[in-house]
């Protein structure tokens, strides 16, 4: 197959796949299928890999930003598997990876603009450059808050076993409580300041083009406000000592679900350089 014959399913598939093996895995453990579960997913890294290198979709459309959202996720998968090999890693970041990738099928690309994120420097200034840093932050502050949610999910699993009083060894192995809270503390102290330089440059952007807007109940600027506030109300009751890990957790999932929503919706600044 040609280099611009992969598709976005090519790399789908692989990844469903190597979800598909890891469920395996924590049913019926064998080596055997774990290394193939790993090299399913290693595939599908590199096919998204050369996608992302040839089709070069811009960083700031809805398409680009789930891309390179999902390879990022994808690389964090991986290193997961292979360095914290007694974990049940892929079991949960897998699923967030290939529902992102589902969710770029249901955008079709407008090619016209793509190969944007490799423009000459010289072209990237003003309202681009900035345009360019703003989704930068943005996509990074994605990450931040995708791996918190990942981290989320782990706990209440891990929380419910231990209510429950799982044997050691039974279902998926995952880290401590303390552990799982720390990651997902971490992600949060990542996510909110990314975020805050990322909607701050947004504003900035929006007010030199006004007319691009809906006014300032735009969908995209509520979503963008809501996620901000959780992350911010996240950080306020963690360190006024208010927040337990369980309610950390859950707020975390709710921080994601804002952040799907501003991630898929239309974005307001794709045809100049900018972000959702």
């Amino acid at each position: 197959m040609p280099l611009d014959g992969i598709s976005r399913f090519c790399f789908g598939a692989s990844y469903a796949v190597a979800l598909l093996l890891e469920l395996l895995q924590v049913m019926r453990p064998r080596a055997a299928q774990r290394v193939i579960g790993i090299a399913f997913g290693c595939a599908g890294l590199f096919a998204h890999s050369i996608y992302l290198l040839v089709q070069r979709p811009p960083l700031t459309s809805q398409i680009g930003s789930l891309l390179f959202l999902t390879w990022i996720l994808a690389v964090f998968y991986l290193y997961g598997a292979l360095h914290h090999r007694e974990l049940t890693w892929g079991l949960f970041v897998l699923p967030v990876v290939v529902g992102l990738v589902v969710l770029t099928e249901l955008f079709p690309p407008d090619k016209s603009d793509w190969g944007a994120w490799l423009l000459p420097l010289d072209e990237l200034r003003g309202y681009r450059f900035w345009g360019q840093v703003h989704a930068a932050m943005l996509l990074f502050a994605a990450v931040g808050c995708c791996i918190g949610f990942v981290a989320s999910i782990m706990y209440l699993v891990q929380a419910r076993r231990l209510r429950a009083k799982t044997l050691p060894g039974e279902g998926p192995r995952l880290w401590s409580l303390e552990r799982l809270e720390q990651m997902n503390r971490r992600a949060v102290n990542l996510t909110f300041p990314l975020l805050t330089i990322g909607a701050l440059i947004g504003v900035a952007l929006m007010l030199q083009r006004p007319e691009e807007l809906q006014g300032w109940t735009d969908p995209r600027i509520l979503g963008t406000v809501a996620l901000w506030s959780v992350l911010a109300l996240l950080l306020y009751l963690r360190y006024a000592g208010q927040l337990a890990g369980r309610r950390l957790a859950q707020l975390t999932i709710v921080a994601f679900v804002l952040l799907v929503f501003t991630l898929v919706y239309a974005h307001s600044l794709s045809s100049a350089g900018g972000a959702p």
